[in-house]
């Protein structure tokens, strides 16, 4: 029946889509926080299941990738184009002029928290700073940053995007976290014009020149406080970089991690004592640096392929790129329906990106696509938010569970195209517990169903078939 085909079809291309994650960004252990208010707030993040990240910043303006044509590595999310591609030093002298260009007079951060909690979110992270080292905030620490007089937006009342940000959202009751770049590529002290940068590290031995090391972790050091001092509340502090770490912390097993060069250890233990003394619990997630400051792994645009039995987030574009770029492409609401149950199914969470446009706004897709996911979320929140996923519940074609208290919550992901229910569907659950009663949320009639030992069959009623109460995935709570 088109049904079955249509099913069958979903399932296979959830397989395709995630057969091919790539974990580059996974450790291979965990540790967990042996503070109790970070394990307080860990707990409270993990049953939020679905976040914001943005990234934001001048080169929004060239409407490039974030940072990384700065980079002199042939790689090709590094490649340059315009009128200074063939000359990386007039290259880099036009990419820091951005900052006298970039003056986003539609920055409407409440509308962004609007939009972002009428979809469903629940946490979100910002951009302060991307490895280029431009600050989205006014640090004291640094004048590359989006209050210094030289920039175009520095006289708009709200110049200092990340705390008009970080208020816009706590407003609305959203977790707030950091995105902070350990690299910085515009200070001295990190890429040191005496040894031209050759890639994306440190551009001279730390060994050798252990007075200018000192020198950057006083001033990383220093903007991390900044940013736990003058902010208010912090929840996550979400660091990325994963090459400034530890030498002994490298992973010979994973190919980027085997071509760091030196020691950039910048010493997480006393900034990790520091900023939790000004924000108690806060969660600091040093992304790949396995240990006590991974409070929970971070796999970027991809989703593990079976439960992870520690806490850890997908970090997913809705677009195709993380930063803005023009005519973007974004993902349709059924495709990040679909991501979301998969992810929670398997004991994840997942922080979706959005970039916003050089004039500070998000593009109409963008907007229209949240609010599409926040009309399935409306109805299935009970299913998405404070559950746990359960390794003895396994997944079977287009099916997922998560569970509540003596319930389940057995997800059907259909097609785009499927607006109707079949009159009879047959959920694979075992239990080793009576069920009670099965119901679809978003619906208050009442199911007959059949309980087998390996299944639940269930007939729909035609009213209910003809007009399912939500599209993407229909949702059954098995009471027990």
């Amino acid at each position: 029946m088109p049904y079955k085909k249509s099913i069958l079809a979903l399932a296979c291309s959830l397989c395709l889509t995630f057969s091919h994650a790539q974990h580059h960004d996974m450790s291979h252990k965990y540790t967990p926080p042996d503070d109790p208010l970070v394990a307080a707030k860990l707990r409270e993040w993990k049953m939020l299941k679905f976040g914001l990240l943005m990234h934001w910043g001048t080169y929004s303006q060239w409407g490039i990738v974030e940072s990384w044509s700065l980079c002199p590595e042939d790689e090709p999310w590094c490649i340059r184009r315009g009128p200074h591609a063939a000359d990386w030093f007039g290259y880099k002298k036009a990419y820091e002029a951005l900052r006298t260009e970039f003056n986003p007079i539609r920055f409407d951060p409440d509308r962004w928290a609007e939009a972002a909690a009428d979809a469903g979110m629940r946490y979100m992270v910002f951009t302060t700073k991307h490895h280029d080292g431009f600050c989205m905030f006014d640090t004291r620490q640094t004048d590359y940053r989006i209050t210094h007089p030289g920039t175009a937006f520095s006289t708009n009342p709200k110049a200092n995007i990340t705390k008009e940000v970080f208020d816009a959202f706590r407003k609305r009751g959203f977790m707030t976290g950091a995105y902070f770049s350990k690299p910085d590529w515009n200070t001295p002290d990190y890429w040191w014009s005496y040894f031209p940068p050759k890639d994306r590290n440190v551009s001279y031995d730390p060994a050798k020149y252990p007075e200018r090391w000192a020198s950057f972790k006083k001033f990383t050091h220093a903007q991390m406080e900044e940013l736990a001092t003058d902010y208010g509340r912090v929840d996550i502090l979400w660091l990325d970089g994963g090459w400034v770490r530890p030498k002994a912390t490298i992973d010979p097993r994973v190919d980027w991690q085997r071509n760091i060069p030196y020691d950039q250890d910048i010493d997480m233990p006393t900034i990790a004592k520091k900023l939790r003394q000004l924000q108690p619990g806060m969660l600091i997630v040093d992304r790949t640096v396995a240990g006590a400051y991974e409070n929970y792994a971070t796999p970027e645009q991809s989703v593990p392929d079976t439960y992870l039995p520690y806490p850890w987030e997908s970090c997913m574009t809705l677009g195709n790129s993380w930063s803005h770029v023009p005519n973007e492409t974004y993902k349709s609401a059924n495709t990040v329906v679909h991501m979301l149950t998969t992810i929670i199914s398997r004991n994840g969470s997942l922080l979706l990106n959005v970039g916003p446009r050089p004039d500070g706004a998000w593009d109409t897709a963008a907007y229209d696509r949240l609010a599409e996911i926040g009309k399935w979320m409306k109805v299935n929140a009970g299913a998405v938010y404070d559950t746990e996923a359960d390794p003895a519940i396994l997944a079977s074609g287009p099916w997922v569970f998560t569970k509540k208290d003596n319930d389940v919550f057995a997800f059907c992901r259909v097609a785009e195209t499927e607006k109707t229910m079949p009159a009879r569907m047959r959920i694979p659950y075992t239990s080793n517990k009576p069920v009670k009663q099965v119901r679809l949320l978003g619906s208050d009639a009442r199911l007959k169903t059949i309980v087998s030992p390996d299944h639940i069959d269930i007939e729909i009623p035609p009213r209910l078939a003809a007009a399912p109460p939500a599209a993407h995935a229909w949702v059954f709570r098995i009471s027990h």
